[in-house]
């Protein structure tokens, strides 16, 4: 009986060695395969990704015998999808491109890859000021590779039937709007009040405008921005409350708004698919203090424990090539992070990139928080209650004013 015991157990434990062994060679077969896919995550509207997938994916695709598994995530949703990967430790993400004004919950979390290595990728004709965006605590984390910013586009038919100017500041921009609703019983102008980051990009703008600090929210600059906004509301699009980054392409081609700040690509949209060359673009209006841009735009990380990493190092450098870039500008009309990629610009797309440039001369970059999120919340909670719920402006300023310095001590104290 000790001897049939004594071979069961050394049959189940070649069987054991076995099973280990098959398993080793078919981990190591899903891993080459899991070479040959580099998983790559973008926030794209469906003509950028037209243009990712049939221009900028396929000579990468054939260089390098790679398939490009494109994954559409949003700037705020990648950092808690990362994270769950990172506490699994099952990374399952190659390289991204995030949104520069989400980058320091990614540092502090440890999601993202030290790139100080590579720094001698970055072309030399890079726009300087983009790489420290980049930059934490002397480490270089992510890699330049799109500057963006929003300008205002406008119905130039609309415009000129009602003998109207365009708006440079404040004032302007009122009467204007009250001239649209006015002719024709309904808001044409839009200013963005989705409650999400949209309505936070317009909303720095206005506040800093008017020489306020967004991050304190209850400053003078900030009263003055949300009382011109609640005088401005009765004579809005009522699509102010859905407009985001996507859907002011559709309202313009359709001609139901004729007024609206949104980036650059927009431009290519119109013209190319829409075929609405009466839509032009200026760099937009001035406050009572100053004029006032959001520095938006992408940078290139790579994600902490990244399956296919040595790939996604040479993905990062063709994204920042002049062959990538230029393709950017000309078929998206994104704004290039380098001084050499305009030479094939259109002559049609000419006057959108002047605007654009101008609006660069008055961008200011978001602050880099950790605390972000509750500063994005703090904002739409106020633009909630003050132009949708009919709350007073400075008692609800100073309750979210208090919400943010709660959530600073919060992220001092760890």
């Amino acid at each position: 009986m000790r001897k049939f015991y004594a071979k069961v157990i050394a049959v189940l434990v070649i069987l054991s060695l076995l099973g280990t062994l098959i398993a080793g060679c078919g981990s190591k077969n899903v891993s080459d395969a899991r070479k040959k896919v580099l998983k790559v995550s973008m926030g794209l509207g469906e003509a950028e990704w037209k243009v990712m997938k049939e221009d900028i994916f396929p000579p990468f695709e054939q260089k390098y015998g790679v398939k490009i598994e494109p994954l559409q995530i949003e700037a705020g949703d990648l950092i808690k999808k990362l994270d769950a990967m990172h506490k699994a430790n099952a990374m399952d993400i190659d390289i991204i491109t995030q949104d520069n004004m989400q980058l320091a919950p990614l540092v502090a979390k440890g999601l993202v890859e030290d790139l100080s290595q590579y720094r001698d990728m970055i072309p030399k004709e890079v726009i300087p000021s983009l790489v420290p965006v980049g930059e934490f605590d002397g480490k270089l984390y992510f890699m330049p590779y799109r500057p963006n910013v929003e300008i205002a586009f406008y119905n130039e038919d609309k415009f000129n039937e009602y003998g109207l100017k365009l708006p440079t500041n404040w004032d302007e921009l009122l009467q204007v709007a009250k001239t649209f609703k006015e002719k024709e019983g309904i808001g044409r102008v839009i200013i963005k009040e989705n409650l999400g980051p949209d309505s936070t990009v317009q909303m720095f703008d206005l506040i800093r405008s008017a020489g306020g600090d967004p991050t304190v929210l209850n400053d003078e600059g900030s009263i003055k921005a949300f009382t011109f906004l609640k005088e401005l509301q009765p004579y809005l699009s009522p699509d102010s409350k859905k407009a985001d980054w996507n859907t002011p392409v559709e309202y313009l081609a359709k001609d139901s708004v004729y007024l609206v700040e949104n980036w650059p690509y927009t431009a290519n949209v119109l013209v190319e698919q829409y075929g609405k060359k009466n839509i032009l673009a200026y760099h937009g209006w001035a406050g009572p203090v100053k004029e006032s841009h959001v520095l938006g735009g992408e940078v290139i990380g790579i994600p902490t424990g990244a399956p296919n990493k040595e790939m996604a190092i040479k993905f990062m450098e063709y994204l920042m090539s002049k062959e990538v870039q230029e393709k950017l500008v000309t078929k998206l009309g994104w704004p290039s992070m380098r001084s050499d990629a305009y030479g094939k610009v259109a002559d049609w797309q000419k006057p959108y990139f002047e605007a654009i440039n101008e609006a660069l001369k008055h961008a200011e970059p978001r602050p880099n928080l950790v605390y972000w999120a509750d500063v994005d919340k703090a904002i739409n909670g106020a633009l909630r209650e003050i132009i949708f719920e009919g709350k007073d402006i400075k008692t609800t300023l100073d309750k979210y004013h208090n919400m943010i310095e709660e959530a600073k001590k919060a992220a001092e104290s760890k």
